[in-house]
C-alpha cells in the first residue's frame, strides 16, 4: 500500500517511541518523511528508513523556540518539496507529589507539549496554506486529556490544551481543506512509559520495575500495553484521503482504558 507517494510527512519527537514508529509506517507507505527530534539519535531513525528503500532526511531541533521550527520547515520543503502531513509528537512528562513541583518542570512541560504543538502547526499550516494543496494535522494529546491523573497537574493542563488548540485549529483552516486531529495514546510501550512506570511506582507504593505497568494492564479491556504501530495506524487513518470528512477530533487508541 502507498497511499502517501510524493506526499511529504513531517514527524517532530520522532527519535524513539510513537515516533519513530510513526515515520516508519509513513515512510513505508511511499512518503517523503523528514523526522526531527531534539537529539542527535534522529538520525538513526532517518538512516533506518533509508537502508529499507524509504525517503527521509532528519533535523535536530528546538519545537519550544520559532526559529528552530521555521528551520525544521525549511528543510521538510528544500528536502522534499511542499508539506502535506505534520505530526505534532514531542513530549516530555515528569512526575512529582504537588508540593514538589519545580516551576521549571511546569514551564517546561507545558512549553514543549502545549506551546511545541501550536508553533509547529502554526508553520505547517502557512506552508500549506502558501501550496493550496490542502493537508493534514496531526497531534499528539493523551489519556490525560481526557482524565488527569495524581502526580502530574502540567502534563494533564498540557495535553487538554492541545485538545483545544486542535478543535480551534480545525474550525479556521476547514474551508481550506486542511484537517486538524489528535489522538489520546493510552499505555504504550516506550521509553516515556518506563519512566513512568518507576515514577509513578515509587510514589504510589513503591513498586518494583514493571509492576505498577503491569497491574494498570490488567485494567485494560484489550490486556495488553500498545506498541508504536497501534499508534501509527491510527495516524496514517487520520493522514489519508479516508479521512478527508473527519476534523476536530481526538480519537483514543488505547485499548480500551478510555472509553469516550
Amino acid at each position: 500500500m502507498h497511499r502517501f507517494e510524493n506526499k511529504t510527512v513531517v514527524v517532530t519527537g520522532a527519535s524513539r517511541g510513537i515516533g519513530a514508529a510513526i515515520a516508519k509506517r509513513f515512510a513505508r507507505e511511499g512518503a517523503n518523511v523528514l523526522v526531527s527530534a531534539n537529539e542527535e539519535t534522529v538520525h538513526t531513525v532517518a538512516d533506518d528508513i533509508r537502508s529499507h528503500g524509504g525517503r527521509a532526511a532528519s533535523f535536530v531541533g528546538d519545537v519550544t523556540d520559532k526559529s528552530s521550527v521555521i528551520a525544521l520547515f525549511d528543510t521538510a520543503e528544500r528536502e522534499f518539496g511542499s508539506i502535506d502531513v505534520s505530526i505534532q509528537n514531542a513530549g516530555v512528562i515528569t512526575i512529582s507529589r504537588v508540593e514538589n513541583l519545580a516551576e521549571a518542570d511546569w514551564d517546561k512541560v507545558m512549553a514543549v507539549n502545549t506551546k511545541g504543538v501550536f508553533l509547529c502547526a502554526q508553520e505547517a499550516i502557512a506552508r500549506m496554506r502558501k501550496h493550496r494543496r490542502g493537508g493534514r494535522i496531526i497531534n499528539t494529546a493523551s489519556g490525560q486529556a481526557r482524565d488527569g491523573f495524581i502526580y502530574t497537574p502540567h502534563y494533564a493542563a498540557s495535553k487538554m490544551g492541545v485538545v483545544g488548540i486542535t478543535q480551534s485549529l480545525a474550525k479556521e483552516v476547514a474551508i481550506e481543506n486542511i484537517t486538524v486531529n489528535a489522538f489520546c495514546p493510552g499505555i504504550i510501550e516506550t521509553d516515556m512509559w518506563a519512566y513512568n512506570d518507576q515514577a509513578w511506582g515509587k510514589l504510589l507504593g513503591n513498586y518494583g520495575p514493571g509492576e505498577l505497568m503491569k497491574e494498570w494492564v490488567e485494567g485494560i479491556p484489550m490486556k495488553r500495553a500498545g506498541s508504536g504501530e497501534d499508534v501509527a495506524g491510527l495516524v496514517t487513518f487520520l493522514a489519508s484521503d479516508d479521512a478527508a470528512y473527519i476534523t476536530g477530533q481526538t480519537i483514543n487508541v488505547d485499548g480500551g482504558l478510555i472509553m469516550s
